[in-house]
């Protein structure tokens, strides 16, 4: 079930994500529902773990290292290159480093899960960038923009450990728990993952419709750039440092999807609507490509290449 579901899932993605913006006032008012869809998905990931898992990592902590330092890395220097290419404006600029500077995405356990990755290892990196952000956001965003940035904290500790953390630990217990009866729901667990973050990426879709029809040809060539920069050179990186292939695809995603929820709140709160477009528009399309990946990677097995 795990290769059908997700060589469909690209294609359900976008066509509930075009629905949604053609038609988003119905999933507006789902938007209190994205953090109890991401929370089941990571208490169902929770159930596919075992202390093992993450055990190992904490024993070789090299490719957490190496994951979070080319999450700081890659992505605020493409940023910064994008800034210059393009020739972006003020707002604009100010917003793609936003998205470049923040953590990564919760949502990006979810497509290391479908992609076949170490899904211990894309938690564990999502927690560790998340505790960095608080002092390495606002330093890049001061170092290349000039702009001082206050980021919530404690919002965001409590926000990773609410969706991510918490609902994977309670999920290895209950496998603990429960054995062998846990056994028998694991083949379900892609289809509901894919389902719950469809309906995610449409509701966010329909939340920023209004913001996606001012979205101009500059600041979609940066979004699109920026996410694939993230991902190519994640993985290519990764592969050069001598990842296996499972954590490689893991780095990539960590990399190339952003706390970009976060980069919007932010923008707005700090700065205007338009600093805000980036991050708006890369909250849609990170899940698109990332979804288009783990549909690719899921019918090659790490194992297999």
């Amino acid at each position: 079930m795990h290769g059908a579901v997700a060589r469909c899932f690209p294609l359900a993605v976008l066509a509930l994500a075009v629905g949604a913006y053609l038609v988003p006032g119905p999933f507006r008012h789902l938007g209190g529902a994205i953090v109890p869809l991401l929370v089941v998905v990571m208490l169902g990931m929770g159930l596919t773990l075992t202390p093992a898992d993450f055990a190992a990592i904490v024993r070789a902590p090299r490719l957490v290292v190496l994951g979070v330092s080319l999450h700081y890395t890659v992505m605020p220097a493409a940023s910064w290159l994008l800034i210059r290419l393009l020739a972006l404006d003020d707002q604009t600029a100010v917003g793609v480093v936003l998205v470049g500077a923040t953590s990564a995405g919760t949502a990006s356990n979810v497509i290391s899960y479908l992609a076949r990755g170490n899904v211990a290892l894309s938690v564990t990196m999502t927690a560790v960038s998340t505790l960095l952000a608080v002092v390495l956001l606002p330093a890049i965003v001061w170092l290349l923009v000039g702009a001082r940035v206050p980021v919530p904290a404690g919002e965001l500790m409590r926000s990773v450990a609410e969706v991510a953390v918490g609902p994977v630990l309670i999920g290895m217990l209950g496998r603990r728990l429960l054995g062998g009866r846990v056994a028998r729901l694991l083949p379900l667990l892609p289809l509901l993952s894919a389902g719950a973050i469809t309906v995610a990426i449409a509701v966010i879709v329909g939340l920023n419709a209004p913001r996606l029809a001012g979205a101009g040809p500059a600041v979609v060539t940066a979004v699109v750039l920026h996410n694939s920069i993230g991902l190519v050179a994640g993985y290519g990186l990764a592969r050069l440092a001598r990842a296996d292939e499972a954590s490689a695809r893991t780095i990539a995603i960590e990399v190339g999807m952003q706390n970009s929820g976060l980069a919007v709140a932010l923008a707005l709160k700090v700065f205007s609507a338009a600093a805000a477009l980036p991050g708006a528009l890369f909250s849609i399309w990170h899940n698109l490509s990332g979804s288009a990946l783990a549909a690719y990677w899921s019918r090659r097995p790490p194992g297999a290449l």
